[in-house]
């Protein structure tokens, strides 16, 4: 996978492109890309991928205009648009998941293959989501992984996560992030999604680790119920973060959407 830029009416958007195939535009969720995570590689050998970074994720510069939900909807469309992109398979994991939803209700016409992989944006009272936001670094690795010890490896590159040099870059990069993040997911990942999604036309695939404890499968139930014809796919042995744990079962369940 190659990183480049792309200029839009608002900031240059860095973004990684590779393989061949069908166009398929991933969207990530709100931990952005780490270096352990081989998902993208393994897409790419099935589609031409490109995986667009939010403003303040990676390298990329923060953009103090995408203010609420349709401003970061609205900017991601413009993503696809200036790639010159007609109709590419959508996929979205977690945050990923709200935002490809909610391009794909409002824009209703311009997708006909949508992924949805452990989506954030719907809420149930009686199933509240853990707080990322209060969480501290060692807190985070149940709720993401289903196997906890393995899944802290991959995301600390088998750094302790007590590691003073590794806490700081970690703090620092997820303060960037999660200023992005948290003008979706703040205090809870619920901005009306759940009143457009009958507007959704596309094929739509919804992928859950039978193990998330942090967005419980039971929210899968609900997108699906929502989503006129949505199929639902629940993988085991994964958690939320199901593009760490379980790439190849990931891409092989989304060949649904070829």
């Amino acid at each position: 996978m190659e990183l480049k830029t792309l200029k839009t009416n608002r900031v240059p958007v860095r973004y990684y492109e590779g393989g061949t195939g069908k166009p398929l535009v991933f969207l990530h969720g709100a931990g952005g890309f780490i270096p352990a995570d081989t998902f993208l590689d393994k897409l790419s050998a099935k589609y031409h991928v490109y995986a667009p970074l939010l403003p303040g994720y990676g390298d990329s510069e923060e953009c103090p205009t995408l203010r609420d939900m349709l401003d970061i909807t609205l900017h991601t469309l413009d993503v696809v648009e200036a790639l010159g992109l007609k109709d590419p398979v959508l996929v979205g994991h977690s945050m990923g998941g709200m935002i490809a939803a909610e391009m794909a209700s409002i824009a209703h016409n311009d997708f006909t293959r949508l992924g949805l992989i452990a989506s954030a944006g719907l809420w149930m009272d009686q199933h509240p989501i853990p707080d990322l936001f209060a969480m501290l670094p060692y807190e985070m690795p149940p709720y993401l992984f289903h196997d906890v010890e393995a899944g802290t490896k991959l995301m600390t590159a088998g750094v302790a996560l007590d590691n003073p040099e590794w806490l700081k870059a970690f703090l620092v990069q997820n303060a960037r992030q999660m200023g992005m993040a948290g003008k979706i997911l703040f205090p809870i990942p619920e901005r009306g999604l759940s009143e457009r999604l009958y507007r959704i036309k596309a094929k739509t695939l919804i992928v859950w680790g039978a193990s998330d404890k942090l967005i419980p499968p039971i929210y899968g139930e609900a997108f699906k119920k929502a989503i006129k014809g949505a199929q639902l796919t629940t993988i085991p042995k994964a958690g939320h973060m199901i593009t760490l744990e379980q790439p190849d079962e990931l891409v092989s369940a989304l060949g649904y959407l070829a």
